[in-house]
């Protein structure tokens, strides 16, 4: 029996184990849509093609699998290729399908038609159309294999309407192997030289990238930690070493002789390297995959770059885990490297519970802690200076944050990805900026069953803009990042099919957060605070 092209990508998605995509309908990819019916994958419809990719993100960094996004042509994909940036900068294997004017319009006119490619490319390990419907499967594999090896990332393929609909006999599949992750390994002379670095250091520090921030990096980590005795720190904020879930961490990184990155690229978030965020005579030790990134670090650190070794994140992280030892002079430093990270304020443990007055975003912070505890939920944390005090007040096993690229607003559709990838209760704390990028989300959770709890942190205004006129230019010159007060987001939800909760006092907090969970909808409870600056955590 023929096949049409669109057949083919579906077998292709079928041998990749796809259980799950996230789309939006578009004229470009009805035909996959037929060609889906009892494929046994299902598709989580979404209101706007951008949330969708930041669904496949979140999912994929919870399930450990490829989160897959499939949108239509033209505008449909130029909206989702914004969504690529926190993908990219996370070090996420995502795949974006969009559909694609046909190959044989190109040059014409067609409808929609933009070079989808070249507009992806920039912000993405790959990007192309496919060219024959035989190929689709390939196409597939192709992509799968770039998505999750060396650096993980996201990888784009266009779906001209003329290669979906095209029919042919016979489209191989590849093997289950040509999907597969294809690791950069770390010899066992490498490992061995990198060891010896690490137990030569007095005080090391081990620093994990994005892409480590997964279930098997994270096994990795613990398995790293439990044969070094020292502790791995990840890195995966855009606020580097201000961020504040990492508590005192710049004081023992300005105190190590010896920096190992684990796949961890050399940029902002660590100052670039450069004094006085790090010892002048500190050393560096890179297990990197990537040549482009090799040669940024040798051009930041010059000859302070101790050894570079070129493996992936994962692999060398795991290959280290076999041969290092504990070190018993660096025990020590590797429990004050804990304790710093560890370290939060005292004064905060105060404004638990429920103090008069409005209610601060600590106090926010710590009543979505002992929910996240309480329920066992995941965390995702979103927003500016809100997503701030979120990271530095919960503390949970499981959660995702916005991510190296800074982007804002992907806390709704975080939330319904983590919760179709863990089927457990998720909580997303954010601002009221955050908020209204996607939230006629709530209407996709609750057709699909998705329920989530969104706390808003409602302080009428973009906060973190509002804290830089403050700061920068004075209260007589703040403008432009209001919002209208008092708007009531829960109502929302409850307009959409879910939850909501409007809260004003910080005794409150907590009753509302166990309604919005124990209704099994999705739930926005909408607190009024204070407007507050970001933590600054210092000793």
């Amino acid at each position: 029996m023929a096949l049409r092209g669109a057949d083919v990508l579906v077998k292709g998605l079928q041998a990749a184990g796809v259980r799950r995509i996230f789309t939006l309908s578009g004229n470009h990819i009805m035909e996959v849509f037929d060609a889906l019916v009892g494929a046994g994958i299902t598709l989580v419809h979404t209101r706007h093609e951008a949330a969708a990719v930041h669904m496949a993100d979140a999912y994929a960094r919870l399930s450990g699998e490829v989160g897959v996004a499939l949108v239509t042509g033209g505008q449909g994909h130029a909206n989702a290729v914004s969504a690529l940036c926190s993908a990219l900068a996370g070090e996420v294997p995502v795949l974006l399908l969009s559909g694609h004017a046909p190959l044989g319009e190109i040059g014409n006119g067609a409808f929609q038609e933009l070079p989808q490619a070249a507009l992806a490319a920039p912000i993405t390990k790959a990007s192309w159309a496919a060219q024959s419907a035989a190929g689709m499967a390939q196409d597939v594999a192709r992509a799968f294999a770039i998505a999750r090896s060396g650096r993980p990332g996201p990888v784009h393929l266009s779906l001209p309407t003329d290669v979906l609909e095209a029919k042919v006999e016979d489209a191989p599949v590849p093997e289950a192997a040509a999907f597969a992750r294809r690791p950069m390994r770390l010899g066992q002379p490498a490992a061995l030289l990198a060891a010896q670095r690490i137990a030569a250091a007095s005080r090391p520090l081990l620093i994990a990238a994005p892409a480590l921030c997964t279930p098997s990096g994270f096994a990795a980590m613990a398995a790293l930690e439990a044969a070094s005795g020292l502790p791995v720190v990840p890195m995966q904020s855009p606020r580097g070493l201000a961020d504040p879930s990492l508590g005192a961490f710049p004081e023992v990184l300005a105190q190590a002789d010896l920096v190992v990155l684990l796949g961890k690229p050399m940029d902002f978030t660590l100052k670039f390297g450069r004094a006085p965020a790090t010892a002048p005579d500190c050393r560096w030790l890179l297990l990197e995959p990537e040549g482009e990134l090799i040669s940024r670090a040798q051009r930041l650190v010059g000859e302070r770059l101790d050894l570079v070794l070129a493996t992936d994140a994962l692999e060398g992280a795991t290959t280290l885990a076999t041969v290092l030892r504990p070190v018993a002079a660096q025990g020590d430093w590797a429990a004050r490297v804990r304790e710093a990270v560890a370290w939060r304020p005292p004064e905060w443990a105060a404004l638990a519970g429920a103090p008069e007055g409005p209610i601060r975003s600590a106090t926010l912070g710590l009543a979505v802690n002992a929910a996240v505890a309480e329920a066992e939920a995941t965390f995702i944390c979103d927003g500016g200076e809100i997503g701030q005090w979120g990271l530095a007040t919960v503390r949970a096993k499981t959660r995702i944050m916005n991510g190296v690229a800074g982007a804002i607003g992907v806390g709704i559709p975080f939330a319904i990805g983590a919760r179709a990838a863990l089927e457990r209760p998720t909580i997303a704390l954010m601002g009221d900026g955050s908020f209204g990028f996607h939230m006629a989300e709530l209407d996709s959770a609750a057709r699909h069953g998705l329920p989530f709890v969104a706390v808003v942190g409602n302080d009428s205004r973009w906060n973190a803009e509002h804290q830089i006129q403050l700061r920068d230019y004075g209260a007589n010159r703040a403008h432009g990042c209001e919002l209208a007060p008092g708007t009531r987001y829960d109502l929302i939800a409850t307009a959409l099919g879910g939850h909501g909760e409007q809260v004003t006092a910080a005794a409150d907090l907590a009753p509302a957060l166990r309604r919005a969970l124990a209704s099994g909808r999705p739930s926005v409870v909408n607190v009024e605070i204070a407007a507050q600056p970001a933590p600054s955590i210092r000793r």
